[in-house]
């Protein structure tokens, strides 16, 4: 695919000579092993999961050990360089898109599982550690982690954190945030600080809740302590049929209207569907143009009663059929077509650009149908794979990079989804983070006021602005700048659509 080149204010490269100095003192810090400065090396680098945007770092650099981090920020914090901190570069928002003057500090080779306590159910794990890979060691002791990012098998807990992922267990589990004790974390200027306790509660602020989801703007993060829960007795799964989006969107509604808090709350569009069955052959119903995946879990007991509630709820909603797994293969396969509804996208599109707005329950059918508008406006295709129960979307817009054109349009559409969830009440981002992606967004969500206070937030931890600069929250500049595209910009026109 063509990516975006950046823009014309990025600074240019490196002086040789400042570019030499640095890797010369990294190389001391760092094994050989543990630091990449040719082309050829950087390449893997220089974007993460979001592909559009791409930028090449002056170095790569791979610590083992939390003293080699420490050495690492006090370099680059002594030559003024910008550090960008990458986990397992699965992120969607470019958070992890590099500085042009800066390192990019992946965690990756910090993988180790220090400590799991079956008893005050704990896992003590490094940034690097794969968020899978905590629940296969806590097996062993009937135990896992909840949160669970579609691309789990991939992810790293350190970029869990740094984004506060979700998954479609998190309606009743909660996110990354609610599942972290304790973090191990180093600051810009090398201090190192422990924020959270193993206990209920820690003295003092909540910095933990504060540091969660940061994307690495405020702190590198060296260890995680989470929770762990027990593997429940039994889970099943209904997918219910429907043949109208608004009385899917409405379903999920009277679902957590009804008192029920189900393990897991999917929905799923026609187009979604049909992108995903030939792939995984999860059994979906194709004729329907919504379908909820909703799961219960716990005893055998307690599984019979919800799922009882929950099929009289979907039944008076308007499903026009509901079927109920009957093994522990089926519920799986019912939820690998969900998980694989991304991949499920690159197998029919060229490209495409994952969305990340959040909405209240109740507006899910009002979005698609909006959605389906979008998409002529655009002149381009959208599958829709939702967090349902606690209103997080994840439009697909399809496209191909090198058509030209297409992507401005995808960009164009992407802003609209956000720009329409602010106003139904919702936000711009529910687990995928902002990063670089989302920033102009940020000003249609918050005011000045507002900014200036989350500048001062990132001043406390971070005085020189060095931890993933131009991510996440803009100036005031930019937004003023942002302002008058909308106002000289608002009505867009695209004449590549007149060819369509």
């Amino acid at each position: 695919m063509k990516p975006r080149e950046h823009s014309a204010d990025t600074p240019q490269d490196f002086a040789d000579a400042d570019r030499t100095t640095l890797i010369a003192e990294l190389a001391r810090l760092l094994p050989a092993t543990s630091l990449l400065h040719a082309d050829e090396d950087l390449k893997p680098y220089e974007c993460d999961g979001l592909s559009a945007y791409r930028k090449m770092p002056v170095a790569v650099a791979l610590p083992e050990t939390e003293a080699q981090v420490i050495g690492v920020l006090k370099a680059c914090a002594a030559a003024g360089v910008p550090i960008v901190p990458r986990g397992a570069g699965t992120g969607l928002s470019a958070g992890a898109l590099p500085h042009p003057q800066g390192v990019v500090l992946s965690l990756a080779k910090m993988k180790r599982i220090l400590h799991v306590d079956p008893v005050a159910r704990v896992a003590v794990v490094q940034p690097g550690v794969r968020n899978l890979a905590i629940s296969e060691a806590a097996a062993a002791f009937g135990l896992y982690y909840a949160p669970d990012p579609s691309s789990q098998i991939a992810c790293s807990i350190g970029g869990n954190v740094a984004e506060n992922s979700g998954g479609v267990h998190c309606l009743k589990y909660g996110l990354t945030v609610h599942n972290v004790l304790r973090v191990r974390a180093v600051l810009m200027n090398g201090e190192v600080v422990e924020i959270g306790n193993h206990a209920l509660d820690a003295p003092g602020y909540d910095l933990l809740a504060l540091t969660i989801g940061s994307e690495g703007m405020l702190a590198i993060v060296t260890e995680v302590s989470v929770k762990l829960v027990p593997k429940p007795e039994l889970a099943q799964v209904i997918m219910a049929s429907f043949d109208d989006v608004m009385k899917a969107g409405e379903a999920v509604a009277a679902v957590i209207a009804a008192g029920i808090i189900p393990a897991g709350l999917e929905m799923m569009d026609k187009p979604a569907t049909a992108a995903v069955e030939p792939f995984v052959k999860a059994g979906y119903d194709l004729n329907a143009e919504a379908i909820l995946l909703c799961e219960s879990d716990g005893t055998a007991d307690e599984v019979a009663e919800e799922i009882a509630r929950m099929k009289a709820v979907l039944e008076n909603c308007g499903a026009t059929d509901l079927r109920v797994s009957q093994s522990e293969a089926e519920r799986l396969r019912f939820w690998a077509g969900r998980k694989a509804a991304f991949p499920a996208a690159g197998r029919i599109s060229a490209d495409y650009y994952c969305m990340d707005g959040t909405i209240p329950r109740k507006r899910l059918g009002e979005m698609l149908t909006a959605i389906t508008q979008m998409e002529k406006k655009y002149g381009l295709r959208c599958i829709n794979v939702f967090h349902a129960g606690d209103g997080n979307l994840h439009p697909l817009i399809l496209y191909d990079a090198n058509v030209p054109g297409e992507l401005e349009r995808t960009e164009a559409f992407g802003a609209e989804i956000l720009k329409l969830s602010v106003d139904l009440g919702g936000t711009i981002t529910g687990e995928h983070g902002v990063g670089y992606e989302k920033i102009n967004s940020m000003c249609d969500q918050f005011g000045s006021d507002e900014l200036r206070l989350f500048h001062a937030v990132k001043s406390a931890f971070d005085p020189q602005g060095l931890l993933n600069p131009e991510k996440g929250v803009p100036t005031l500049h930019r937004c003023a700048e942002f302002g008058r595209m909308h106002v000289h910009g608002g009505n867009l026109k695209f004449p590549e659509l007149e060819r369509l």
